[in-house]
């Protein structure tokens, strides 16, 4: 039996996850990442709706659950620290904001990885520099010298996805900006949290955020701001946060404290809002999974989702690993892959209030802000509310692959 070479690009929470469903099912997977092994930390994600389902599927629901971080809800607060509204954990019968399983990103991808590692080839410190592509395979050139002879290659390395620019083009076609920029790191909790997400919004449309980790005194924390499209270096961490430096200084609230810590986190990561939007996600013999192929930003809070929810459908409709993976086998599942996804990409890529909920300009729109999430709580809007803003985890049914995906 030929085996199928599946190769992926990004080790982040997409490429694991297909790595799992595709190893599980006979086929030989290769990851490769630009970073020297799995990153740890990251921000806090959520496991809800679909993507729960997911995860529940892979039998890895209850690893995530007891690496997952109990918080106690958002507030919305003042410069003195004061709060203009909260929405607690509870609410929405734990869909808000902040949802009843909240998971750090790199507890997350670590669950990922330690359930792949044994059946999946990881080369950590390597990217892919070149595809040539033919109906019968891809032949990736690899940044360590090397050649992978792949069947299928899969970009699932993010927004700025390099897999998308060699086959597709340049990223200007595909990116979307929604308005505004943000940064997070790690700083120390100068607020006292004690397990809440705090949000202060000033005028101008600044946002600045903590919110809990496993350690009490550190806080996983945010700054974003409204503006058209910046031109700088994504090289240059420096420059970058000059830019929240110009706009957050003397801001109010911890503000300062944040700016002081983003100067000095070694985690420090800053990038516009936009999604990425694609009319095809395939082409050939490679296709794109995550934010790599439909980001639909931070705003939206269903990153992780749409990445868990699209490599279960791209491995469901691939299927159990062919004796040699055929071009009509691998174009009628693409295919597949396409249209059951996209509704569920469109629903998720459809945000309501944009940055405008985010980031308010002025202070009546920031006061107006909180009046509403503490109304939508409320009957007769709150279910009004969860319809238009909280179940969109929710709005795909998962096909029953049963005997196609194994576990």
């Amino acid at each position: 039996m030929t085996q199928p070479t599946v190769l992926i690009s990004g080790a982040g929470v997409a490429g694991p996850a297909l790595a799992h469903w595709l190893s599980g099912n006979g086929y030989r997977v290769v990851i490769v990442e630009l970073a020297p092994g799995i990153r740890p930390g990251g921000q806090t994600v959520d496991l809800r709706g679909a993507g729960r389902g997911v995860v529940e599927r892979m039998g890895l629901l209850d690893q995530m659950v007891d690496r997952s971080l109990p918080q106690r809800g958002i507030a919305w607060v003042r410069a003195d620290g004061s709060r203009r509204a909260e929405m607690p954990v509870e609410a929405f019968d734990g869909n808000g904001v902040v949802s009843k399983l909240e998971i750090l990103r790199g507890d997350l991808v670590d669950v990922l990885y330690q359930a792949t590692k044994d059946t999946v080839e990881y080369r950590f410190d390597c990217r892919i520099e070149e595809l040539d592509q033919n109906d019968d395979g891809v032949e990736a050139t690899l940044s360590d010298g090397t050649t992978v002879h792949a069947d299928l290659v899969v970009g699932a390395d993010g927004p700025h996805s390099t897999v998308r620019r060699l086959v597709f083009g340049p990223e200007e076609q595909f990116i979307k900006p929604l308005g505004g920029y943000n940064a997070w790191f790690t700083a120390p909790d100068t607020a006292g949290l004690d397990g809440w997400y705090l949000m202060y919004q000033a005028p101008g449309g600044l946002n600045a955020s903590l919110r809990p980790s496993h350690d009490p005194a550190i806080a996983k924390a945010g700054l974003a701001f409204r503006s058209e499209p910046l031109t700088y270096d994504r090289r240059d961490l420096n420059a970058q946060r000059q830019l929240l430096v110009d706009r957050f200084a003397g801001a109010g609230w911890h503000s300062d404290a944040l700016l002081a810590a983003a100067l000095e986190a070694d985690d420090f990561y800053f990038d516009a809002f936009a999604q990425v939007h694609m009319d095809s996600w395939s082409r050939g013999r490679v296709t794109l999974c995550g934010d790599a192929g439909y980001c639909a930003s931070p705003l939206s809070g269903m990153g992780t989702s749409l990445a868990l929810v699209g490599t279960y459908l791209l491995a469901g409709e691939l299927g159990p690993a062919p004796d040699g993976l055929s071009s009509e086998h691998l174009h009628g599942a693409l295919a597949r892959y396409d249209r059951l996804m996209r509704p569920y990409v469109d629903k998720c890529q459809d945000l309501p209030s944009g940055v405008d909920g985010y980031a308010p300009k002025s202070k009546s729109d920031i006061a107006i802000t909180a009046q509403v999430m503490k109304w939508m709580q409320r009957w007769p809007f709150r279910s009004l509310a969860a319809k238009k803003f909280f179940t969109t985890a929710d709005s795909i049914e998962l096909p029953d692959y049963a005997g196609s995906l194994a576990r």
